[in-house]
């Protein structure tokens, strides 16, 4: 039997209704006024390096700059879709094939366009010649918006794109350094969506927590943090590092078919991009059966969770990388070799700058940078002796204010690894 118009345009309606976690409503993130105030932290970073604008290729710049997404894990390495940031005038999207659509009502587009896929696999052999047409459409951008500046930054470009736009005049010049100093000051309403990761994150580390038996594998369990988090509204992780017994020393092992046994430590890492594309960097390590730990698996995590409580409580807005360091927890000699690279890192829809290493590496890094506040970081440790059996991996996630630190992860730690009866 056919169906009415008004019941068709209902169903057209209901089709078309987005999900509720991204409706402005209250009690939620302004997402138009957390656009704006992304694009205007972009738009001064440009100014500050005196471009007519930037050439944004990496999803995640893209998604800061304008609000926009579409398959991201694929376009992190495939150029197929870019957008251009005048540093004074218009911003214009050069989406995929056919996705222009996907933008539509967002005030920070002033224009769409289908992208030229200029890279091996869009192009083929023929991707020279479509490459020149990208530039020529790039460098008429230049032209109309850069006010004689034909300075362009570019977070991502090719050697043939580089001199494809070196031909037409156009000066190729950094842009993922302009892109990170912008991410690093976050609003109230990237706070907002980071809580909302970190809640979903934190789901998911207590549903593989309550599913840590002997029996199960590694994939098994990390399985239980991808899954909450897709039926949650997150996007995708970042890595697989997640390890146990002796596959946890030393670190940066993903995660395998391996059967964990009773006894063993299993610590992991969720590096997850969540709800509105905000990371929930958060590491923890459990103990695997109903047994006591060992002496040593609680001296591992004792050792861990004592640098990452020391160097929170250091964390305030105007201490120097180099301060920092120098006040940092003394990591043990035995431990030294197999140490985490970094002591924090800054986080928001990924990891981000700034980095605060080791003093005896900061000066290769960067020893003259500042923590500032609005800044959210993620304080790193992992804790394992070389040549040792287990090791034990934490991180908390921190937000630096004016008048002081707010933990933003919340997770409780394993208080039968801290040797604390329960």
């Amino acid at each position: 039997m056919p169906q009415d118009e008004s019941a068709l345009a209902s169903i057209a309606r209901a089709r078309k209704t987005p999900g509720v976690a991204l409706d402005d409503v209250r009690g939620q993130p302004d997402m138009r006024r957390l656009r704006a105030y992304r694009l205007d932290r972009v738009r001064q970073q440009l100014k500050k390096a005196d471009v007519a604008g930037c050439l944004l290729f990496d999803p995640i710049n893209i998604r800061y700059a304008t609000g926009n997404r579409n398959m991201a894990v694929w376009t992190l390495h495939n150029a197929a879709r870019y957008c251009f940031v005048a540093t004074e005038g218009p911003v214009v999207l050069f989406d995929y094939y056919a996705s222009r659509h996907l933008s539509e009502g967002l005030e920070t587009i002033d224009e769409r366009r289908s992208a030229i896929s200029w890279f091996f696999f869009g192009g083929g052999p023929n991707y020279r010649d479509k490459c020149k047409r990208w530039a020529a459409e790039i460098a008429d951008l230049v032209t109309a918006h850069g006010g004689g500046n034909r300075r362009l930054a570019f977070d991502h470009c090719d050697v043939t794109g580089v001199k494809a736009l070196a031909e037409l005049g156009v000066e190729v010049v950094e842009g993922q350094e302009p892109l990170e100093y912008a991410r690093e000051i976050k609003s109230d309403d990237e706070l907002a969506c980071m809580g909302a990761a970190i809640s979903v994150c934190e789901a998911g580390m207590a549903r593989m927590q309550e599913a840590l038996v002997p029996g199960i594998t590694e994939n098994q369990l990390w399985a239980k943090l991808h899954e909450t988090n897709i039926a949650m509204g997150g996007e995708w992780i970042e890595t697989r590092l997640l390890a146990s017994g002796g596959r946890t020393n030393p670190w940066f092992q993903e995660c395998s078919d391996r059967v964990i046994r009773a006894g063993e430590l299993v610590s992991y890492d969720t590096d997850l991009i969540g709800p509105f594309g905000y990371c929930a960097d958060i590491s923890r390590a459990h103990y695997c059966g109903n047994g006591r730990p060992s002496d040593e698996q609680r001296r591992l995590y004792r050792l861990a969770w004592e640098q990452i409580q020391h160097n929170i409580s250091i964390l305030r807005a105007g201490i120097g990388y180099r301060e920092y360091a120098e006040m940092a927890w003394n990591i043990p000699n035995s431990c030294v070799a197999n140490r985490y690279g970094s002591l924090l890192h800054g986080v928001g829809l990924c990891d981000e700058w700034p980095k605060v290493t080791h003093l005896d590496t900061l000066l290769e890094n960067n020893d003259d940078g500042v923590l500032e506040a609005g800044m959210t970081v993620c304080v790193e440790s992992y804790i394992g002796e070389e040549g040792g059996n287990e090791g034990v991996k934490l991180e908390e996630q921190v937000y630096i204010g004016e008048d002081g630190i707010e933990l933003l992860s919340t997770y409780p730690f394993d208080e039968n690894l801290l040797g604390r009866e329960v």
